[in-house]
């Protein structure tokens, strides 16, 4: 499947499938998105909610490993302890990650990020002393694990594009990989996305969206 580069509208790339007429990123803002979805909804609240340090995060659609980079960089200057898990069935090519603008924009370093990608699948990377990642390569619907994770960054495509990701069945496999008071926190807010979630046993908030979005969802088992 062809994808192309995209500038969003904080200045960081993301990648778009013409096929789809969808993208990687929201085109309101790639790292805009993930911090205000993920890090500040997700990691953050978490953190504070159950005074925790040490979190262990799945994420559905590792893609460009935007998620799991901002999340490594907040391990590193915080006290976090992560241990990521990063599920995804259609990874990117190397050139394609390094077309990508994050580093620069992040003042980050580029060596840790290629690092994420390199890594081997199906095997845990001690990539620092505070971060640790797992890359699976699967169906989100072969997911089968039970209480494992405090926090899912659920990151899939829209459901325009990919309704199968986005109904019971898949929500249901999200709760029982949560731990008890475990949180998902995702960029879609429609109504049966959050009907999908309360039916598996959610409890779900709206939230203010990121940039270009007026809503998103967070649910907590």
């Amino acid at each position: 499947m062809k994808r192309t580069l995209l500038k969003t509208g904080d200045g960081s790339y993301t990648l778009h499938i013409p096929e789809w007429d969808e993208q990687y990123h929201s085109k309101h803002g790639a790292i805009a998105e993930a911090l205000h979805v993920f890090i500040k909804e997700g990691l953050y609240h978490y953190s504070a909610k159950n005074a925790a340090t040490e979190i262990f995060i799945m994420e559905i659609g590792f893609g460009t490993g935007l998620n799991a980079f901002l999340t490594f960089l907040e391990a590193e200057k915080s006290n976090f302890k992560i241990d990521y898990t990063g599920v995804e069935a259609y990874p990117l090519s190397l050139n394609e990650i390094q077309k990508l603008n994050y580093t620069s924009l992040l003042n980050a370093s580029e060596e840790v990020f290629l690092q994420l990608h390199d890594v081997a699948w199906e095997q845990k990377t001690v990539v620092s002393e505070k971060f640790k990642l797992t890359k699976q390569q699967h169906f989100f619907s072969e997911i089968n694990t039970e209480n494992s994770f405090n926090l899912i960054y659920f990151d899939a495509f829209g459901i325009r594009v990919q309704p199968e990701l986005w109904t019971e069945e898949i929500f249901q496999k999200m709760y029982n990989a949560l731990k008890p008071k475990g949180v998902l926190v995702t960029y879609a807010a429609n109504g049966s996305t959050r009907r999908a979630m309360q039916a598996v046993g959610f409890s779900v908030e709206r939230l203010p969206g990121p940039p270009g979005k007026r809503e998103m969802l967070r649910g907590t088992k």
